[in-house]
């Protein structure tokens, strides 16, 4: 067993754990940031999921650094790409001109932008990047974290000693290992009064999980993968609260619940330069190519692509038959694993569905033509390298953010909670997808929120902080704090938050709970860019 020792250990290279750790490294502090795969990037590369935004995202709702990120993205693109004219001069060029987000890209561009943001750090020594190691122990002494240990995929160990531990995994892996206490599933109704929570409390009600995965479309070729394992089950699921078999075209609309069909069609006519991707106005879910395309061959130079590329996750692979999280007594490690193969399943039986029977608008059935693009997600089998997680484990925090602090209907359109500790903004529709306990989906709309700083502090940890989904929001909060630039902000903070610890001698505890250090802390936060407040906004 190696041993180190530094002064920031970031667990988790998503977008939460990117963010702390370039948040931490820009003011000077020793960093370590371990990833379990060989990707930094989480929600933008190892799961391939396109970012989720609220419609202001251009123009404000977020921290300077998300827009570096972004920025550097479409830099990436006008740069490397063959694109037209009309598209490179768009400033706010969407180069998938997919409906999901203004920003539909591919994992490989985000992960080029991510390294070259890390890159300057990683070369004056104050960062350090381990991939492939994953957390499987952590050294505590009373309320605090003292070393975490993980494991590469050799099976060497490696202990970290650290001041401050970042826990920026997906599924809030650090808290049981370090005793942190800590929320899994969903809260009953009554201990937060939450209108859409369930009556009683269910650890094991955990949104769906997706394998996503990438695919283009060529005509006359013949690219139908080998029958899934799990096609002939899935092919005949038919969940109680769908309209028709998982595998189809018909599915409830998540807003409304009345079942409604998609259409596909692989690589439609049209500019895509037309798109227009506001979900405020246009959910856009209803066409599955345009969804969450993520290449669109028509912003570039004719011939320089044979067909667009669009990511597929859709209704008809979110998986939640079974917990994909271990918890302690109820939900084992083999448990999980089995439940992450039948996701897999899941997807591929979706890939081979499309391939052999879907309807085609012609009246025939089935697109041979659509090919898995493994080059795309940088996996042998073409699906992301990992599941996307919705819902992790949540801190017991000094602040919950319930469903009355930013649900719409309750507290109004000019409402929601504003926290005097405000470290940071988000906005998005609390979406919950189908859960394992059975629910279908709970859409509400909620207004433009405030992040509290005391829901990123664990009621008794110390030097513990969450850095991505694992703050303090309930299972139905989660649904509005869970996307890409909250998971970023949160990260960013919670980095910020160890190094102005560290610093000043000061625990996070007294940075949130005295305003001398509050006040201190914050300015931090604003000379760095992090927005805390929202302007006067409509049209959520």
């Amino acid at each position: 067993m190696s041993e180190r020792t530094t002064e920031i250990l970031v667990v988790g290279g998503g977008l939460g754990g990117v963010a702390a750790a370039l948040a931490a490294a820009r003011a000077g502090h020793r960093v370590v940031l371990t990833e379990e795969t060989d990707w930094i990037g989480g929600q933008l590369t190892a799961q391939a999921v396109p970012p989720d935004e609220h419609p202001w995202i251009e123009s404000f709702g977020r921290t300077a650094t998300y827009r570096e990120l972004r920025d550097g993205i479409r830099a990436y693109y006008r740069r490397a790409y063959p694109m037209r004219a009309e598209a490179l001069a768009l400033a706010e060029l969407n180069p998938g001109a997919g409906k999901v987000s203004k920003l539909c890209h591919e994992p490989r561009v985000a992960l080029a932008v991510l390294q070259e943001l890390c890159a300057p750090h990683v070369s004056s020594g104050l960062l350090t990047i381990l991939l492939h190691h994953r957390p499987v122990s952590a050294r505590v002494s009373g309320d605090y974290v003292e070393a975490v240990t993980l494991v590469d995929t050799e099976g060497r160990e490696t202990t970290i000693s650290a001041d401050y531990v970042l826990d920026a995994t997906e599924n809030g892996d650090l808290l049981p290992m370090a005793g942190v206490e800590h929320v899994t599933g969903a809260e009953a109704a009554a201990e937060h009064d939450e209108p859409n929570a369930p009556a009683v409390a269910d650890p094991l009600n955990l949104q769906g999980i997706t394998y996503c995965f990438a695919m283009s479309h060529h005509e006359g070729e013949n690219h139908v993968i080998d029958r899934p394992r799990m096609y002939d089950f899935w092919r005949a699921y038919k969940p109680e609260f769908w309209p028709g078999p998982l595998i189809g075209f018909s599915a409830p609309d998540p807003r409304t619940l009345e079942p409604t069909e998609r259409t596909f069609v692989p690589n439609p006519p049209g500019d895509p330069l037309a798109v227009s991707a506001d979900q405020s106005a246009d959910a856009g879910d209803k066409e599955l190519w345009g969804f969450r395309r993520i290449l669109a061959r028509g912003l570039h130079r004719d011939g320089a692509f044979p067909s667009d590329i669009t990511l597929v996750n859709w209704p008809l692979n979110d998986y939640w038959l079974k917990p994909a999280l271990e918890v302690e007594g109820l939900v084992s490690a083999e448990d999980v694993k089995v439940a992450l193969d039948e996701a897999k399943q899941l997807s591929l039986s979706v890939l081979y569905w499309l391939q052999t029977e879907a309807p085609r608008p012609d009246g025939g059935v089935g697109f041979p033509g659509l090919r898995i693009r493994p080059d795309v997600t940088g996996t042998a089998d073409g699906l992301a390298k990992t599941a996307y997680v919705r819902e992790s484990r949540r801190i017991r925090a000094v602040t919950t953010v319930t469903e009355r602090d930013v649900s719409l209907e309750i507290v109004g359109p000019r409402g929601g909670t504003r926290y005097p500790d405000s470290v940071g903004v988000g906005s998005y529709r609390i979406d919950l997808h189908p859960s394992t306990a059975g629910d279908n989906y709970i859409d509400v709309a909620s207004v433009p929120f405030e992040i509290p700083l005391g829901a990123l502090v664990p009621v008794r940890v110390r030097n513990l902080l969450p850095a991505g989904k694992n703050i303090g929001t309930t299972h139905i909060t989660n649904g509005c704090f869970r996307l890409h630039p909250v998971e970023w902000n949160v990260g960013e903070v919670a980095g910020q938050l160890a190094g102005f610890a560290l610093r000043n001698g000061v625990e996070p505890h007294q940075v949130r709970g005295e305003t001398k250090l509050l006040d201190e802390f914050t300015a931090v936060l604003d000379r760095t860019g992090v927005q805390r407040h929202w302007p006067d906004v409509r049209g959520y």
